[in-house]
């Protein structure tokens, strides 16, 4: 049984947490000065700063991971000195990671009860499969899952693994769950759905803090929102007062007018032209679709539509089951992604630490790699020349980093993402392709990479966009493409730019003639 908040006037509820003066340091860095917060049963509350605010900090704290220098921690009016991490998991707090810890070779239940399987006993302590699915079946029907406890995890989408660790949060008596930005990598239909679960959560009294670059979605879900800004809490919203230009003023200290898109006067000629595309993912259907110089084209679509499938096609990861792809008027195979690099088409991955970037190298070290012989007179790599580069670099695109020797994976995400589009601008590209490019990236960050979008599209460079962010493909895009079950299901133009019109063109259905 939880306690809801007090509506009635009677005693108010004691709060499940509470910090007061919680302050950490490290050499040269103020983390956290002196924070303060509340958070009481059936409570949502928003955590919002940008990239090195203290929000991550602060969840180490409440993990257990690390210890504050001073100030209290108080469950349920007990102080907790030296909350650990089985302490903090004891006491009802539970954590669901951006980087979701799950494994793909196991079912749900195994999944969530890993490390805490019932035994059926005996001489070979054997796990009981069957008490186990049945235990997390209450769970899954709570959360509204489409799902069962034997489906593979491999098969599940990000929004219904996002559902698995809750469910695991659940089964451990979870009366607080830290949900690190649950949406970073979901299209809209499915970010509904998440928002669902936590107003579940919140209804059975149980508290939730949500930590999101996504504000709207901050402003959708939240009763309050705290904001941090250099360790310091800059302000606390109501739900009254919780909206985008207030949360951004608040998290940056100024006010901050994001230049979506000026849009261009006219595109350019067609630079790449796909004709009757197909992909492993939709063998039997074809994709039409063409990209003018000049241009940011926004591709937008529901999960499982083929974007993505697209987008390793075009840049010559996976097999094409036919069609054909021009390039400036001329036919090319692009069957291997070096390929591709050769004739100037770059991608942009959405999952930059894996499959973008190096984290272990330098920042000028992961520049040069794609086209060492550029740096390698004689067959060795010149330092001099590729640092000069990465120095270029560095100013040219505004990367916060001590210098281009620092390892690229100590960077904010947003200047990781800098890092992968630096090497394919040292390159002189005719297409780039960015599949999520804002994913993780905190509001100050995503402005600069818009502007940065927006300026190689003046330049002439072709521009295609993938993202699940409603916001982002109508604020940013010059023309939207959207994706239905592996085909182009329209194209909209600025002037029939709208949520509905796209969400009608994701869902398959054709738009309603104006009159």
């Amino acid at each position: 049984m939880f306690l809801m908040p007090d509506g009635g006037g009677g005693e108010p509820v004691r709060p499940f947490l509470k910090l007061s003066g919680v302050r950490k340091t490290y050499p040269g860095v103020v983390a956290l000065a002196g924070f303060d917060m509340t958070v009481s049963p059936g409570e949502v509350i928003g955590i919002v700063g940008e990239n090195g605010a203290g929000k991550s900090t602060l969840m180490k704290i409440l993990g257990g991971v690390t210890r504050p220098d001073s100030g209290s921690v108080e469950i349920d009016g007990v102080a907790h000195d030296g909350l650990t991490v089985g302490g903090s998991m004891k006491a009802g707090i539970a954590f669901v990671h951006q980087e979701l810890n799950l494994f793909d070779n196991l079912d749900v239940a195994a999944n969530v009860f890993i490390g805490r399987e019932p035994r059926i006993g005996g001489i070979l302590n054997l796990v009981d499969e069957k008490r186990m699915r049945a235990d997390v079946a209450p769970y899954l029907k709570r959360l509204g899952a489409s799902f069962t406890p034997d489906t593979p995890v491999s098969s599940l989408s990000l929004a219904q693994q996002q559902m698995v660790e809750i469910a695991k949060a659940l089964t451990m008596n979870a009366r607080l769950v830290i949900l690190d930005e649950p949406t970073s990598s979901l299209p809209l239909s499915e970010t509904e759905k998440l928002l669902d679960v936590i107003a579940g959560l919140k209804a059975e009294g149980i508290a939730v803090l949500f930590i999101s670059h996504r504000l709207a979605e901050v402003e959708a879900a939240c009763d309050r929102v705290v904001v941090l800004r250099d360790g310091v809490l800059v302000g606390t919203l109501d739900k009254s007062e919780i909206n985008h230009d207030r949360l951004v003023q608040l998290m940056i200290g100024r006010d901050l007018k994001i230049a979506h898109a000026a849009p261009n006067a006219g595109r350019g000629a067609a630079r790449l032209v796909a004709s009757g595309i197909r992909t492993a993912a939709y063998p039997h259907h074809d994709v039409h679709l063409d990209l003018h110089a000049g241009e940011i084209l926004g591709l937008a679509g529901l999960v499982g539509s083929g974007r993505t499938e697209l987008a390793r096609v075009l840049f010559g990861i996976d097999e094409r089951f036919g069609g054909t792809i021009n390039l400036d008027g001329a036919p090319v195979a692009l069957r291997t992604a070096s390929g591709a690099v050769e004739r100037g088409i770059f991608l942009v991955p959405e999952d930059r630490k894996g499959a973008g970037i190096l984290l272990d190298l330098s920042i000028a070290e992961n520049i040069s790699l794609p086209n060492l012989s550029a740096y390698s007179p004689g067959g060795l790599v010149a330092p001099a020349r590729e640092r000069a580069q990465a120095e270029q670099s560095r100013r040219d695109l505004g990367i916060k980093a001590p210098t281009v020797t620092t390892r690229t994976g100590s960077l904010s995400g947003g200047n990781q993402q800098k890092v992968v589009l630096a090497k394919w601008l040292a390159m002189q590209p005719k297409v780039l392709i960015f599949d999520e490019p804002t994913r993780g990236i905190d509001v100050g960050a995503k402005a600069e990479i818009y502007r940065l979008m927006r300026g190689l599209a003046d330049a002439g460079v072709a521009v295609l966009m993938i993202s699940s962010d409603m916001e982002e493909v109508i604020g940013v895009s010059d023309r939207i493409a959207v994706m239905h079950e592996g085909r182009i299901s329209g194209f909209l133009e600025r002037a029939d730019f709208s949520e509905e019109n796209v969400l009608t063109l994701a869902i398959g259905k054709p738009l309603r003639k104006a009159g």
